[in-house]
């Protein structure tokens, strides 16, 4: 199994970019317009992209506020089948780290260079977003 990881320094509280990965406004800030999450565990999250054309499910399995998110994919593109994604917050008062895991990938061929790529952008988009520097997702969720 091969894991993509990222890491990224945060201007803001942890508790911000939390939101940002927890709540379906959050995610709708840096990742897609098409995001459906409710932060509980056991719940499913959605987020389509090209109206729906692409759509990854996602089974929220761990929340610890402020701190971290653990989801597996359900999804029904298949080399994300089985994946985890991992959050890590670490940090204090109004700065602190993302180590942001995405785990458990069967092959490096195909997606995986490619969803590399796009992670490290979207890692830059919610930076952005948890400081108050960009609006808007990377993603529109529209074709």
């Amino acid at each position: 199994m091969a894991d993509l990881l990222h890491q990224i320094e945060i201007d803001a509280p942890a508790a911000k970019v939390y939101d940002a990965l927890t709540t379906a406004a959050g995610l709708r800030g840096w990742w897609t317009g098409d995001s459906v999450a409710t932060p509980e565990v056991g719940s499913i999250a959605e987020f389509g992209f090209g109206d729906r054309a692409t759509r990854f499910r996602m089974r929220v399995d761990e929340l610890v506020p402020g701190r971290r998110v653990v989801w597996s994919c359900l999804g029904e593109v298949e080399e994300w089948r089985g994946t985890r994604l991992v959050w890590e917050i670490v940090g204090e008062g109004n700065r602190c780290a993302l180590k942001f895991k995405h785990a458990d990938w069967r092959s490096t061929a195909d997606w995986f260079a490619p969803c590399n790529t796009t992670w490290g952008h979207l890692m830059h988009y919610l930076k952005g977003y948890a400081e108050g520097a960009r609006p808007g997702p990377f993603f529109s969720g529209k074709a």
